[in-house]
């Protein structure tokens, strides 16, 4: 199981990633990080992150009808969010590099 302090800067823009995957709901990405191996990640700690990026206007909602209870709100990028996303993995690809060269151990200038 991951540790939730590694977790809290990267679920953002994992979230964003599984959006622009499939438009979906909350409960729905929990599951899928479930899958993914972050564990079980609470709908608790999706909504706030959610909440903030729509207020961001990086994703943007769309009420519908669920097949199983009330209606459900399925959330889908922005192209401030597919921008966004497109940062996220550029610095997540940096720090990859940076603490695989670390772990390695590589030199700083090889």
């Amino acid at each position: 199981m991951i540790p939730s302090q590694m977790l809290k800067g990267m679920l953002e823009g994992c979230i964003l990633e599984i959006i622009r995957k499939q438009e979906t709901y909350a409960y729905e990405i929990s599951k899928k990080l479930e899958e993914y191996g972050f564990g079980t990640i609470s709908e608790g700690t999706i909504y706030p992150i959610i909440l903030r990026l729509q207020k961001s206007d990086l994703v943007e909602a769309t009420v519908r009808e669920s097949n199983s209870g009330p209606k459900r709100k399925y959330y889908h990028l922005t192209e401030e969010g597919v921008s966004r996303l497109n940062q996220f993995k550029g610095h997540w690809n940096e720090l990859e590099y940076a603490i695989n060269k670390l772990f390695e151990g590589g030199k700083k200038d090889e």
